[in-house]
Parts: structure tokens; C-alpha cells; sequence
């Protein structure tokens, strides 16, 4: 269980630089469409790369070719659905902001237990809701000073972002075999949404500019830290505790840790404005609640 929670505190760090580089995109005139397919685009070949020296290519296309629809479908959603409405959701706020709003995926998944025949495991939800808390004190000088509509938007997007992302990768454990590794999987549906990010990348081409230099080397830096070294992490981690749901609930919740270091790095790389007494509040919270969730695992 220790291996697996500093695997998860150490990936919420490499996932801090999908907030921080997605917000510097938009504020360089980036369209967040192209942002979301290049990451994924500069993702395959260094996985494929890796998979190949493992000599693993060959299991990972025997598997994907034993039951497509599967690989398709669940890579889909915890990639595809997961990926578009966060990028889309880093138009209307902070770097920090949209971090914090994202912390809901703790709770989704939580409540996703019983779609795979289990118990909600009720002192995870509760400790969960406290890490919640603590967003919503973290956020709310920033959520007063915008507009209804936007903030209506976002949390729409980062809901399905938020749902998407743990039923992806619960849904793709139930369908592998046990000894299928972290790389392999990650790899696999990587390649498997593939085509929901060819149909992206066909409409961001024909609606807008093809991406600038900064955005590619962002989005690069991003597929790098956050799409290979952050999820191969975040997923290792869910595969040391995915036969116990209380363990995994907790694993889950270190992704709480994202609002930290991006609150760090967006006020020192992208000037975001310090949090007021509130938020600092808020921030106690969050750490509070993971320390308390840890512990109940």
C-alpha cells in the first residue's frame, strides 16, 4: 500500500503539468483541440518505442485484436472523454482552478464501486467529501469573480472528464488478464483512442490554424511528464490495489495533491494570483483529508 500511495502522490506531481501547460497554451493563443491531439499524437510513438525494446508489441496487438470493441470503447472514454473537456476546461479559469475543480474524479471514484459489484466504501466518500470541501474553500474567491456561463461550463466538462477517467481504467482491468502489465495498457489504449483523436484532429484542422512551435514543444513537454511518466505511475499504482476498493479509493485520492503543486507552479511560472486566507484554509483541508484517507486504507 506504501508503494502504491507514493507512486500516486508522485504522478499527481507529473500530472501538474497538464494544468500549467494546457493554461499557458490558452493564454498563448493555442486552441485547446490541438493541445489535447498532440499530446496523445507525441504519446504513442514514445510508448510504442518502449513496449518494442520490451518486446511486449506483439501481446499488447494479440489482446487488442481478441476483443476490439472493448479496447476501443474503454480507451475512448478514460482517454478521449477524459482528456478533450479537461483541455477545453482550462479556456475558463486559473491553472489552479481548473486542478481544483478536478478533484471530483475522487469522488466518482468512489461512487463507481458498485458498477463493478462491490460496496461504495463509505469512509473514503466521507473523507473524499472533506477533500472536496477544501477545494470549494480553495476556489471561491477565484469562482465569484467569474461569470456564471463559464463557470457552469467548466464544471460540466471536468464532470465528464472527471467520470470518464477512473471508468476507463477500472473498466480496461476488468477486460486484461492479470499478468498484463501497467506499460502494456497504457500503451494499448493509447493506440486503441487513436481514432476518436484522428476525427479531433480533422475537425481542429479544418476549423482552425495548424498549432504553433510553443504549442507543439508544450504539448510535447506534456505528453512527456503528464501522458507517459504521470499515468504509467498513477496506473501502476491502481494495479498494486485494484483487488481492494477501499486501497483503491485511496489511491484515487492522491490526485488531490495536482491542486498543490499546480497552485505552485502556476504562481511562479504563469503569475497566478496567491490564494486569500479562504483558500489557504482550503488547502489544510485537502492535505488533511488525504492524510486521513490514507490512513483509513
Amino acid at each position: 500500500m506504501k508503494k502504491a500511495l507514493f507512486y500516486g502522490l508522485l504522478a499527481s506531481a507529473f500530472f501538474a503539468f497538464t494544468f500549467i501547460f494546457n493554461r499557458s497554451m490558452n493564454l498563448d493563443g493555442g486552441y485547446f483541440l490541438w493541445s489535447a491531439v498532440l499530446r496523445y499524437l507525441f504519446m504513442l510513438p514514445v510508448l510504442w518505442g518502449i513496449v518494442r525494446v520490451k518486446g511486449e508489441v506483439k501481446t499488447v496487438i494479440t489482446s487488442i485484436g481478441k476483443q476490439p470493441a472493448s479496447w476501443l470503447l474503454w480507451s475512448t472514454v478514460g482517454f478521449g472523454l477524459f482528456y478533450m473537456p479537461l483541455s477545453m476546461a482550462s479556456i475558463y479559469g486559473e491553472s489552479w482552478f481548473v486542478a481544483a475543480t478536478w478533484q471530483i474524479t475522487i469522488v466518482a471514484g468512489v461512487l463507481l464501486t458498485p458498477l463493478f459489484g462491490k460496496k461504495i466504501p463509505v469512509k473514503n466518500l466521507l473523507c473524499s467529501v472533506m477533500i472536496l470541501f477544501g477545494i470549494f474553500l480553495l476556489q471561491l474567491s477565484h469562482v465569484q469573480s467569474m461569470k456564471t456561463e463559464g463557470m457552469l461550463t467548466a464544471l460540466i466538462l471536468i464532470i465528464i472528464a472527471g467520470f470518464s477517467y477512473p471508468l476507463g481504467n477500472r473498466k480496461m482491468l476488468q477486460h486484461l488478464p492479470a499478468d498484463f502489465t501497467t506499460l502494456q495498457r497504457v500503451f494499448g489504449m493509447t493506440l486503441c483512442s487513436m481514432p476518436f483523436w484522428l476525427i479531433c484532429g480533422g475537425y481542429a484542422l479544418a476549423t482552425h490554424d495548424l498549432p504553433g512551435l510553443g504549442q507543439i514543444v508544450q504539448s510535447a513537454v506534456v505528453a512527456v511528464f503528464a501522458g507517459v511518466i504521470a499515468t504509467l505511475l498513477f496506473f501502476e499504482a491502481t494495479n498494486l490495489v485494484k483487488s481492494n476498493p477501499r486501497q483503491l479509493a485511496v489511491v484515487e485520492a492522491t490526485q488531490s495533491g495536482e491542486v498543490l503543486f499546480t497552485l505552485i507552479g502556476g504562481i511562479l511560472f504563469l503569475g497566478d494570483s496567491i490564494p486569500s486566507v479562504t483558500g489557504f484554509v482550503g488547502i489544510f483541508i485537502i492535505v488533511l483529508g488525504m492524510i486521513v484517507n490514507s490512513l483509513s486504507g
